[in-house]
């Protein structure tokens, strides 16, 4: 696993190398909408929260996705994660509900890839 901050970018580059070694076209992550950072290459998603909750995150910031190196614009990310099921916050499916937050998580996942 690789925590992704401003300090520690990871690279399109390394995402389709990571993607290529666990799942072939997709590389779990968990951002932490909060902190700005992510975690990524897991074999679960939940393996990245717990790491991110170890450093202090809580659990309502961070969400699960999936990423695609090989596509582009929306296709890039997918929100879809069991640790998203959070009717507690509002969110009733392995999405993210809350459009507010996808696009923030988008922003986020720009801002820590350099492209």
């Amino acid at each position: 696993m690789k925590l992704v901050t401003n300090e520690n970018k990871t690279s399109l580059k390394e995402l389709k190398e990571l993607s290529s070694q666990m799942f072939g076209n997709l590389v779990k992550a968990v951002v932490d909408v909060d902190k700005k950072i992510m975690v990524i290459q897991a074999e679960l998603h939940a393996d990245e929260e717990a790491i991110l909750m170890q450093i202090g995150s809580l659990q309502k910031n961070l969400w699960g996705i999936n990423l695609y190196p090989d596509l582009n614009g929306k296709d890039f990310i997918e929100f879809d994660s069991m640790i998203n099921l959070r009717p507690s916050q509002g969110n009733t499916s392995r999405g993210v509900d809350d459009e507010k937050v996808q696009k923030e998580t988008r922003k986020i996942v720009a801002e820590l890839l350099e492209i």
